[in-house]
């Protein structure tokens, strides 16, 4: 197709292929990109002419990414009467990586979530978040730079699935009824009931997903995080089907805690080999605050993943400063992980970190590292600066406060530092 949503697909570019278990990237690629809702309009604006010119820099004009805008949220439910048109979704199926930033969720019936419903029309079934810290960030911990993790949270199940029915209604009555005639579930008939569904293939392939991420970038530990302690034939099965594809598709390089303490390891992770050990939800919780270091790759299911992604983002800025994608195997979106914050939109004044190191994931993902490190380092340097927008400022005595225009300015500015070629 030559264009979606009426909008003409850029003559320039080629579209990004997948053949042989990995994406083939032009030097030209078409990237599709969503504005955004709200003060998505002010980071996107900024985003993009970083990721431009670090771009320009890396590659001198021999690379260059023909941007593509696709419509969702407020701008598509104007223009064509709807939040999600199919045709921004076909958009991302045929151009296979994209990037937005954040959107409105409708009040009302219909659509619950415009992000929920993309990872399940898409089956984007892992949710990564790297947390990492950037000295100079304001912190509420006394040592952030302890936290370097990834986080793969599984997108699609769990109670995300959206099976649940409102108290009162025909269908929670005859639930509830069901469960009581059928099984002998004695649940209170003012009650509104929801299904947790997991399964044995999203569980794994998300698993698989966080070991081969922590082999390729060399992090020697994956914890797995559930409440298996209560919910045994979800959360826990969750846990035991993770250890399943390690030891059956990873036994040469997976170690699990009781072989680790035993010779001739005695404690310690030898190089090439990763630990995969697991930990209930709420214990995670304390020991990111007390001991972030011993954990490098997180798998965890849906629900566990959204309130820990933002507890750790929290230790390292906020989620100003999160970037996060949605991906499979074939396909990936890379997105702000914050709100449309509304209140502040075309004020130029919000932190657009968030889609800016979400840009660096894309840019590693496309096999473009020096473009994404170029950012990565030119934001550290900023930062260091003490050049930051407001929501930083605030927190950071003898710091110049930034419009989120200047700030990719001065970001621009510190591109041209030397960043070490990659192998």
């Amino acid at each position: 197709m030559r264009s979606f949503n009426g909008i003409s697909v850029p003559a320039e570019g080629e579209a990004i292929e997948y053949r042989d278990g990995r994406f083939v990237v032009p030097d030209r690629p078409i990237i599709p990109f969503i504005e955004g809702d709200g003060t998505g309009r002010d980071i996107w604006a900024a985003s993009r002419r970083v990721f431009d010119a670090a771009v320009r820099q890396a590659y001198g004009g021999k690379r260059q990414v023909a941007w593509y805008e696709v419509l969702a949220g407020e701008k598509a439910f104007s223009k064509l009467g709807t939040w999600l048109p199919d045709d921004t979704v076909e958009a991302a199926r045929q151009f296979r990586i994209a990037i937005k930033g954040p959107l409105t969720t409708p009040v009302g019936g219909g659509i619950r979530s415009l992000n929920v419903t993309l990872r399940q029309v898409l089956d984007l079934y892992a949710c990564v978040r790297p947390v990492k810290y950037y000295p100079g960030v304001p912190s509420p911990v006394l040592h952030p730079e302890r936290m370097d993790l990834v986080i793969f949270r599984e997108n699609t199940e769990d109670v995300y699935a959206g099976i649940e029915f409102r108290e009162g209604t025909p269908e929670a009555q005859k639930l509830i009824a069901f469960l009581d005639r059928e099984f002998g579930k004695k649940i209170k008939p003012d009650s509104g009931v929801g299904i947790k569904p997991m399964s044995v293939s999203g569980s794994k392939r998300l698993v698989r997903m966080g070991i081969e991420y922590a082999r390729e970038h060399k992090r020697n530990r994956v914890t797995l995080v559930h409440k298996g302690n209560i919910q045994k034939f979800t959360e826990g099965a969750f846990r035991d089907w993770g250890y399943q594809v390690a030891k059956e598709e990873f036994g040469d390089v997976c170690l699990t805690e009781e072989e680790l303490a035993q010779p001739p390891y005695n404690g310690q992770i030898p190089a090439g080999k990763i630990l995969i050990n697991d930990r209930i939800a709420d214990s995670m919780f304390q020991q990111v605050l007390t001991r972030a270091d011993e954990y490098q790759v997180v798998c965890t299911p849906n629900l566990n993943g959204d309130y820990l992604s933002d507890a750790c983002a929290a230790q390292v800025g906020g989620l100003g400063m999160a970037p996060g994608a949605n991906m499979s195997r074939e396909y990936a979106f890379f997105e702000a992980t914050h709100g449309t914050a509304p209140k502040y939109a075309d004020k130029d004044m919000v932190n657009p970190g968030s889609v800016l190191l979400s840009g660096v994931m894309m840019f590693h993902t496309l096999g473009w590292h020096e473009a994404a490190d170029a950012i990565e380092q030119a934001l550290a340097r900023t930062i260091a600066q003490k050049r930051v927008t407001y929501d930083l400022e605030r927190l950071m005595p003898g710091a110049t406060r930034l419009k989120t225009s200047e700030f990719a300015s001065a970001l621009i500015e510190n591109l041209g530092a030397a960043v070490p070629a990659r192998a």
